[in-house]
């Protein structure tokens, strides 16, 4: 496996491999449980962001200081020896905040699963604070335990992304893109947890905002630009709470879901129309944000009554 090749995946029969696998981040490992083999390690280098998925077949303890101005949005699946720091974190449906020179002390049983994405924290803070200012206004300077989200939500971003960078690959161009696919994921599921309660003065600009919004998406995906819930935040200066009642109003669905259904219908009208032979649904999908072809596949048939691949074969009829 080449050393700089941004997608990898390996068995760690030393501690020290695990650590030289993470080196953006001044750590110690201790091998704490009997065994050879100390588990396997699956990541995605993003440059900026990092993201991890980390198996233990022994038990591990890491002890460190996090960077300045990089943080991280972990969890582990279930066991009741994990320990985060101060927190006994296995007893915990729970994501993980850990900011920029918060120190750590975490211990990993046998067995267990962690997962992990890693943020330059001003720009990861920075979109919270639109989607959610009153609790983002003054972010945490130690470890925090997010409430509301639970840890399958980001088990299973973790997990996609990297099949999706596994199976395609991942070039210096898709970096930017893809690094802001997770900025704009994780900051949506964080802010997600919170109630919806809408102050009644906002409610009416809520709408309005909604019917300006419509235009505003359907220009950015014309010239090729997912527009995120961030983005829509910024652009007319709303927080996320006042976006979701706005929608629900205006079209009986969240922003979220809006967003999804226009880049879908974007999808349908390039596998109607393609401009070439060579065009593939995997391309088309990815081209407009889905990344999981199963998922994707399903969701196309059941909102028009046909599979993406039947909808591009009749499009490429039409051109021959």
């Amino acid at each position: 496996m080449a050393k700089n090749e941004p997608v990898k995946s390996i068995v760690i029969e030393d501690v020290a491999e695990q650590r030289a696998m993470q080196p953006w981040v001044d750590m110690e490992f201790f091998q704490m449980g009997r065994g050879k083999r100390v588990g396997r390690m699956a990541s995605v280098d993003l440059a900026a962001q990092q993201v991890v998925q980390e198996k233990q077949d022994v038990a591990v303890q890491k002890l460190g200081v996090m960077p300045d101005n990089i943080c991280t949005v972990s969890c582990c699946a279930f066991d009741p020896d994990f320990r985060f720091s101060e927190i006994q974190a296995g007893e915990t449906d729970a994501v993980f905040l850990l900011p920029g020179n918060a120190e750590f002390d975490v211990y990993v049983p046998a067995g267990a699963q962690t997962s992990y994405i890693s943020f330059d924290q001003n720009e990861l803070i920075g979109h919270l604070r639109v989607l959610d200012p009153e609790r983002w206004e003054y972010p945490p300077k130690a470890l925090w335990a997010i409430p509301g989200v639970p840890r399958s939500a980001l088990e299973s971003l973790v997990r996609q992304f990297y099949e999706v960078a596994r199976s395609h690959g991942v070039n210096g161009r898709d970096r930017a893109f893809l690094r802001q696919m997770l900025l704009h994921e994780v900051a949506g599921m964080v802010t997600s947890s919170r109630g919806q309660d809408v102050p009644a003065m906002d409610r009416l600009r809520a709408f309005r905002v909604c019917r300006a919004a419509l235009g505003y998406v359907e220009d950015r995906l014309s010239e090729d630009v997912l527009p995120t819930i961030t983005d829509l935040c910024l652009e007319f200066g709303v927080s996320e709470r006042t976006l979701q009642y706005g929608f629900q109003s205006y079209v009986n669905m969240s922003p979220q879901s809006y967003l999804r259904l226009c880049r879908l219908n974007r999808v349908r009208a390039v596998l109607r129309a393609p401009t070439s032979k060579e065009i593939t649904v995997t391309e088309v999908a990815t081209r407009f944000g889905f990344f999981h072809m199963g998922k994707f596949a399903q969701f196309y048939r059941l909102h028009f009554g046909e599979t993406p691949s039947i909808t591009l074969a009749r499009g490429l009829k039409l051109m021959a």
